[in-house]
This record gives C-alpha cells, structure tokens and sequence, in this order.
C-alpha cells in the first residue's frame, strides 16, 4: 500500500512500510514503551521484536487521504498503561505528520504484553 501527496511539484509516493518503520522507531523511544509486539497467531505468544523487525508490530493504512496507525506494544511492569499510550500517541502524531506531511485520523494502542525492565 502507497501514500500520495501531492504537490505543486509533483506527486510523492511513500510506501506504508517506511511509515511504519518511523512510527515504530518513535513508539519505541517512548518512555515506558519496552518494545514492538508480533502475536505468533499459532501458538497466541507474543513475541518482543527486534529492532530490524518494529515495523511487523505496526498496521498502516491510508484512508481518504489520512494515516491510520494500529500500536501492538509491550510496556515496561509498574507505569501507567494510559499514561504510555497517550505519550506515544502525541508523540507518532506529531512526529510521523511532520515526517509524512500527511494527517493522522486514528492511532489504536494494543497492549499485548507487560515486561520487567533491568
């Protein structure tokens, strides 16, 4: 899948896979945010992705014009879920607008996970 903006220039082409590899990496330095998750559908384990792979925790799609962004995240063990999901919405929001120049309609958080950090 494509996203188009158009200018009066021409015409820019983004594909949604460079999207969600931006939008993992600003999600990730989100503080309380662990890692991207992947589900392993067979099994139903969630697994912490590496970091070449943060885009497969991420679903881009392009509606209309507008970005629609789904999270699936582990978050650190004691901080607040909500607190977590709402910086990392503000934050890819305004990051990944200002990268892309196209707007964000919708970012849904999953948390699928909660992990002990050392």
């Amino acid at each position: 899948m494509k996203a188009n903006i158009k200018t009066e220039k021409g015409e820019v082409i983004i594909d949604t896979e460079v999207i969600a590899k931006y939008a993992g990496t600003v999600a990730v330095e989100c503080f309380g945010v662990v890692g991207m998750a992947a589900m392993n559908m067979k099994e139903g384990i969630n697994q912490l992705l590496k970091k070449e792979n943060l885009s497969q925790g991420i679903s881009v799609q392009v509606k209309d014009g507008k970005l629609l962004l789904e999270f699936h995240i582990i978050v650190a063990y004691g901080v607040s879920i909500a607190a977590v999901s709402d910086n990392l919405i503000e934050n890819v929001r305004y990051k990944v607008e200002a990268f892309t120049g196209i707007p964000i309609e919708k970012v849904n958080v999953f948390v699928e996970g909660v992990r002990l950090i050392d």
